[in-house]
């Protein structure tokens, strides 16, 4: 039985207890993240991003992201690519020298970087050179057990949709599922997501379909299974500065949303700061990790009192000495802010002009065999 089961979401071999997908993150989804959201409820937490013609050509940057947390037994890994071979070859690595068991592909990235190369969400309007990829990514990875998922845009814009070839290609290359941000490539993270759309996508397929858009709270994970029929989610912008959502999503989809919502005060909030610049530096050393903590500081603490001063000081930290003093300023009794619930967190911004495309790209939407150079080093969000 594929998708949802009493016993979580299935992928291919791969049960994952509760069906929620943290989305990889460029900058975010590192070891020390991915470690202190599992410590809070059960998923499948993807590595951040990479590119296959890195991994494949021994890129120092791509083998410093692939780091794991001892602690981590499911080995999950977001890869991008616009060659076949390369990504087949790098699905062979993935599953052979790095011990992952699911793997990811990138067909959502909306940066213009990415897609002025006809990657991310850009690739899926090329049909033939879609199927070429999975099928190379299947190949590769089937001899090891490894389910192979994609994860998409409804399309370039309102006039480019994509989603329900890209589902259908998916289905036929042997994709374990399918995941659908529910906004256009020209949106970006702007607007709201179109849910209705991932509706569509289920009844349009057998395999799974991972809702992705607009989860801020554990309610609405809820509601977009209800409302789509979608085998799991997937959560990304939702937990920055909140890898506690992880817990209350746990117990919603355990008790069926009849649980109450538990709330963490500032104390537990201060905790959980801690804890994170903890796992940073045992990963990075503490001057890196350090550093690396500082761009969360404003999600942790966002609509609770703490002064400009202190949010400043936090943001320059560069010893776990030097932030306990810091967090101990804060007052622990401080209730979380309720009107930071369900509110919209991270990067929204406005939608874009125009979908950045190579030339010609339009003309033919059957496209198979074009493949485009990606750099080796690069670097995307999906």
């Amino acid at each position: 039985m594929a998708g949802l089961t009493p016993h979580g979401l299935r992928l291919g071999s791969l049960v994952v207890p509760t069906p929620v997908v943290l989305a990889p993150m460029a900058g975010i989804t590192n070891a020390a993240f991915r470690r202190l959201c599992a410590e809070q409820g059960a998923g499948l937490y993807v590595c951040e991003m990479i590119t296959s013609r890195g991994l494949v050509e021994g890129d120092e940057t791509t083998k410093r992201m692939l780091v794991f947390d001892e602690r981590e037994t499911v080995r999950s890994v977001q890869l991008y690519g616009t060659d076949p071979r390369y990504v087949g070859k790098a699905t062979e690595i993935l599953c052979t020298e790095y011990g992952v068991r699911h793997i990811d592909l990138n067909f959502g990235c909306p940066v213009p970087k990415v897609t002025r190369k006809g990657g991310g969400g850009a690739l899926p309007w090329k049909r033939g050179l879609l199927a070429e990829i999975l099928e190379h990514a299947v190949a590769a990875a089937a001899p090891h057990d490894v389910p192979v998922t994609m994860k998409t845009r409804i399309g370039l814009d309102e006039d480019h949709v994509t989603f329900l070839d890209a589902g259908r290609i998916a289905q036929e290359s042997g994709c374990a599922a399918i995941g659908l941000h529910g906004r256009t490539v020209i949106q970006a993270y702007s607007g709201d997501a179109d849910w209705d759309a991932i509706g569509e996508l289920v009844e349009s397929v057998d395999i799974p379909v991972l809702g992705n858009g607009d989860i801020w709270e554990a309610g609405d994970a809820l509601r977009m299974v209800e409302h789509t029929g979608c085998a799991g989610v997937i959560v990304g912008r939702g937990c920055l500065g909140r890898p506690w959502l992880f817990r209350d999503l746990a117990a919603a989809f355990s008790s069926g949303g009849t649980g109450e919502l538990t709330l963490p005060d500032l104390g537990e909030v201060r905790t959980m700061m801690r804890r994170h610049a903890e796992l940073l530096c045992e990963h990075m050393g503490e001057e890196r990790g350090c550093k690396e903590f500082r761009k969360h500081v404003s999600w942790y603490l966002k609509g609770f009192r703490a002064g400009g001063q202190l949010r400043h000081q936090l943001a320059l930290i560069d010893t776990l000495a030097m932030l306990d003093l810091l967090l101990a300023e804060l007052d622990p009794s401080e209730p979380f802010p309720v009107s930071e619930l369900a509110a919209p967190r991270g990067r929204q911004g406005a939608p874009r002009k125009r979908v950045v495309l190579p030339d010609g790209w339009l003309d033919d939407a059957d496209g198979a065999g074009l493949y485009l150079r990606e750099d080796a080093n690069e670097v995307t969000g999906g």
